[in-house]
């Protein structure tokens, strides 16, 4: 009998052992970083990103965003984080931004939320709502509206307009290229308002250029401002698309988000 109960202690020693060392290790464990397109981007948009990401040593993956809704793109993004063992730091450009906004909320391994050129909805917020709270956007103007087949509307940027218009600090032939593959996103979904703010309950880290047309810098400044973000960088000259035309910016405060304890 004595025996069988060392026996039995032994074994609840090493089990608390392993889970202790399984702990450690979880604690140690770089987080997974999580990129979530906007509109008129797609995944390759991140590609510089990825990059130094990877060679830091950190496991990066572009989820692939659908632009269709909010609610159902945050699901999509939602679902990719629940498959990742670890912590996680979504990252979001744009209209991505009200995507992982939502997709955080649930996930208890999301450990940081990165808005770069994103917005940063409360609850109740729409992108156009937000876009439009201070003057300086110029995307309206650049819109080529598509018509679906069930009578609501997907929006593009114009070829002619888009270099100008979303990443004028990026060359000309790397502009073309971006706006050749642009992904649509359904109107609605920028008017869709958001839910639980997530960004109340984590930490939240904010990065934009000064010459943003899509989204004025003031609206960034004032979402960051509210948000209490950790830490907010403001790239001088920077356009809409800086994850493209300044990676290396991007990828160190993706990192400092990560790092944070």
């Amino acid at each position: 009998m004595l025996k069988l109960i060392k026996v039995l202690a032994l074994g609840a020693v090493i089990a608390t052992l392993t889970v202790a060392s399984a702990q450690a290790e979880d604690r140690d464990l770089k987080p997974t970083i999580v990129l979530v397109h906007g509109a008129f981007a797609e995944s390759s948009s991140w590609d510089a990103v990825i990059a130094r990401l990877t060679k830091d040593g950190y496991v990066a993956i572009a989820a692939a965003n659908p632009l269709r809704s909010v609610a159902s793109d945050a699901a999509s993004v939602a679902a990719v984080v629940r498959a990742i063992h670890g912590p996680v730091v979504l990252v979001g450009h744009s209209y991505g931004g009200p995507v992982i906004t939502e997709a955080a909320n649930g996930n208890s391994n999301v450990k940081a939320l990165v808005y770069v050129a994103g917005f940063m909805p409360d609850t109740g917020e729409s992108s156009l709502t937000l876009s439009g709270k201070f003057p300086g956007s110029t995307l309206a103007s650049a819109l080529a509206p598509v018509m679906l087949p069930d009578g609501t509307q997907d929006l593009y940027i114009q070829p002619s307009k888009f270099h100008l218009q979303f990443a004028a600090d990026v060359s000309d032939d790397k502009a073309a290229l971006m706006a050749s593959a642009q992904r649509p996103v359904a109107q609605a979904a920028l008017a869709e308002p958001s839910g639980a703010a997530s960004w109340k309950l984590l930490p939240s880290y904010m990065i934009y250029g000064s010459a943003d047309r899509n989204i004025p810098p003031a609206v960034m400044q004032f979402m960051a401002e509210r948000a209490h973000a950790a830490k907010t960088v403001v790239v001088d000259g920077a356009s809409h698309a800086l994850m493209v035309s300044h990676p290396a910016e991007v990828t160190a405060l993706i990192e400092e988000a990560a790092s944070a304890r």
